[in-house]
């Protein structure tokens, strides 16, 4: 399934359209009409033109059609000895008279089909030097689409001044594919599509197994890059005129995509914002970099614009998120925009709804996140703070210092609000930042990470967080052990577990989140039923969100495992069961107690006692997050030490596991390891430690003539 494209939201504006299409889609072997093809061109232009669209039509053929036709009636006409001679090239004009009507008949049957008008409409070059012509044509050309008809253009070959053999590229168009473009904007179209035999612009001949599609043409990077190779079989200009054609039309303002016209959708494709084909646009340069770099260069250039960041004043640092939050409550509606793009295709793929739900960017979690990044930012300062000092020796004074820890590479789920959350830690830390955010958030990810880079000043650089878009690069950045100080990946085990095989960089993250909540037999049931369902329907694909519900098996006799049961189906929740609890609750079993569900469904089970709920947390938990709901305090301090898990909590949702709330301002994850950092990671979890040594003059001299004292000093606040 082809990807919404960021860079084609202009598709949903669009409402008159110039589609040209090429000879080599006309017509097939030996000049013949390729019915097929132009029936299902015909159908999809009769489709739009009945959607309310405005359809513009320049169609080559005529010349090849006509060539057919008369070397045909030559060959008919010929004797024996005649066919013995050397065959004349046919005259090229000749050619076109006879091919046009044949041409036009086709359209014109195909179309009354379809219960569609269509008009024949030749012109010259020379015409379009007359201003009158030119305004008679807007005006003809207007009653006809106001009429519904489709206007079919064609240059006027058979009369035309041009010389032959068709090399003449002087003048205001010299093929059709220069005047589709002059059409699209004469006669100010939305948009232009130049149907071809191949799928778009290619970085060489598309026979060339090492030549790659171009999906957004930039003129500053591909204009002496690309090599072309022959021109069209068939036709005058091949794909050197349709991009040329297309770079022109485009730099006046008309989009323009060059894509195949043997797929039989690719108009309807393109309509929708699907990425097929290559983009043409006069804006292509703001949205991917003229130059490409490697992923070196990349991790390089956040290193640099790191220190940078750690040179300046703490209130300078300050004002970078200060301004980053300003921007994304100014650029909200282009946000929201690419975002909604996001979510269609989400929805369109079939992708599950708490999924789809995290994509969601809506204007209250735009002004959340800008809430949470000027939090970040009135914090204090995390850089340069003095941990502890140490008189060494008279007059030598030893402090440890918090320090960035240099350049952080971030693998995230398909959740733009992470992107936000991530590249505001790394500011305040003073850390370079590489993000590969899911695929389906592509569109937000892009929008987000210019706009946080177009608010970094240039004295630090936008080059400071650096956004990863394929897939691709991750292996060569994992081999970047001497560059980037430190992987986090968020997501499933199979995506942790890949990360940590193929890479010496040290990886601080989670695997799963399979959370649980044990409710005691000396629970409050008011209070329980809350918790539970909190944790579990508050965000259901949270990763702390309550996989497995555990209730003490007193419970069940007192009505209590009802009342929870039943508030959770109540809202929706889907139940399997444990052994226990499904041939109590007579619930499907579920399969696996090891399963995060990022659903609208949980595990039910019942244990013993709170030592059953521990053992049971040990063995299928994922040392998340677990929460106990007791009146005990006895019963309640046993579970808190006992648990080995991230985050334990006593009569508490296990949502509250997350770096806001526990007041870090924001959060890069959630770590279960044991090293560096474990829980909800903020800034401290991104910083690591210097030493600073001040003193006068003093040498080791194998340690002859010093006095070591080793005495703590005050910390001044």
């Amino acid at each position: 399934m082809e990807e919404l494209d960021r860079s084609r939201a202009f598709a949903k504006d669009v409402k008159r359209i110039v589609v040209k299409v090429g000879t080599a889609v006309v017509t097939g072997k030996g000049g013949r009409l390729a019915l097929g093809r132009l029936g299902a061109l015909c159908e999809q232009l009769a489709e739009l033109n009945s959607d309310g669209f405005e359809v513009i039509l320049v169609s080559s053929g005529a010349v090849g059609l006509g060539r057919q036709r008369l070397r045909y009636r030559q060959l008919v006409n010929s004797s024996f000895a005649d066919l013995q001679k050397p065959q004349t090239e046919l005259d090229g004009k000749a050619c076109a008279g006879v091919g046009q009507s044949s041409l036009m008949a086709y359209y014109e049957t195909m179309f009354d089909q379809l219960d569609v008008t269509a008009a024949q409409l030749l012109v010259n070059d020379s015409s379009f030097r007359d201003k009158d012509f030119r305004k008679q044509l807007n005006e003809t050309v207007k009653s006809m689409l106001d009429l519904r008809v489709i206007p079919i253009f064609n240059e006027n070959d058979a009369i035309s001044t041009r010389r032959a053999p068709y090399q003449d590229s002087s003048g205001i168009f010299w093929d059709n594919d220069s005047l589709a473009a002059l059409l699209a904007l004469e006669l100010k179209a939305d948009l232009l599509i130049l149907l071809s035999d191949v799928e778009g612009l290619y970085t060489g001949p598309p026979s060339d197994p090492n030549s790659k599609l171009i999906h957004t043409f930039i003129k500053e990077k591909h204009q002496d890059e690309i090599t072309f190779g022959d021109k069209s079989r068939l036709g005058r200009g091949g794909m050197t005129a349709k991009v040329k054609a297309a770079v022109n039309a485009a730099y006046a303002g008309i989009p323009v995509i060059i894509t195949s016209g043997y797929s039989a959708e690719n108009i309807d494709k393109v309509l929708r914002g699907l990425r097929v084909g290559t983009l043409f646009h006069q804006d292509a340069r703001l949205w991917a970099p003229i130059t490409d770099s490697t992923a070196r260069d990349m991790a390089v250039a956040a290193r640099e614009s790191s220190r940078k960041l750690q040179a300046l004043s703490s209130e300078d640092r300050k004002k970078i998120l200060y301004d980053i939050a300003d921007a994304l409550e100014a650029n909200e509606k282009t946000i929201r925009a690419e975002n909604e793009l996001d979510v269609i295709a989400a929805q369109e793929a079939g992708l599950e709804e708490s999924l789809v739900s995290r994509l969601v960017m809506t204007t209250g979690k735009i002004s959340s996140l800008a809430a949470s990044v000027r939090t970040l930012a009135d914090m204090e300062d995390p850089i340069g703070r003095v941990l502890k000092k140490t008189e060494v020796a008279d007059g030598l004074v030893l402090e440890k210092t918090s320090s960035p820890l240099g350049v952080l590479l971030i693998v995230f789920e398909s959740r733009p609000d992470a992107l936000v959350q991530i590249a505001s830690l790394a500011i305040r830390s003073g850390n370079g930042l590489l993000l590969k955010g899911g695929k389906e958030a592509r569109r937000s990810n892009a929008i987000l990470h210019k706009v946080i880079t177009d608010a970094i000043p240039e004295t630090v650089g936008g080059k400071l967080i650096g956004l990863v878009t394929s897939r691709e690069e991750i292996p060569d950045l994992l081999k970047l052990d001497d560059v980037i100080d430190l992987v986090i990946p968020r997501g499933s085990n199979k995506l942790v577990s890949q990360i940590k095989n193929t890479t010496k960089i040290p990886v601080l993250g989670h695997a799963d989140g399979i959370c649980h909540v044990y409710v005691d037999k000396s629970c409050n049931l008011d209070m329980a039923k809350r918790i539970v369902s909190d944790a579990k329907l508050d965000y259901p694909a949270a990763c702390n969100a309550m996989e497995t519900l555990l209730v003490h098996k007193d419970l069940e006799q007192n009505g209590v495992l009802n009342e929870l049961v039943f508030a959770l189906q109540n809202n929706g929740v889907t139940l399997y069961g444990g052994p226990r609890a499904s041939a109590i609750l007579n619930i499907p079993e579920a399969r696996s107690f090891n399963h995060e569900y990022c659903s609208k469904s949980c595990t039910v089970e019942v244990v013993e006692d709170v030592y059953g709920a521990i053992d049971h947390i040990h063995r299928h938990g994922s040392a998340h997050t677990d929460c106990i709901v007791t009146e005990d305090p006895e019963v309640a301090e046993l579970f808190l030490r006992q648990v080995d898990s991230a985050a334990v909590f006593h009569n508490a949702s296990t949502r509250f596991s997350d770096g806001f709330r526990f007041g870090l301002g924001a959060e890069v994850g959630i770590s279960t390891g044991r090293i560096h950092a474990r829980g909800p990671v903020g800034v401290e979890g991104l910083l690591t430690t210097r030493w600073i040594m001040r003193g006068n003059g003093q040498v080791v001299d194998g340690d002859n003539g010093i006095v070591y004292t080793h005495q703590d000093i005050p910390i001044e606040s």
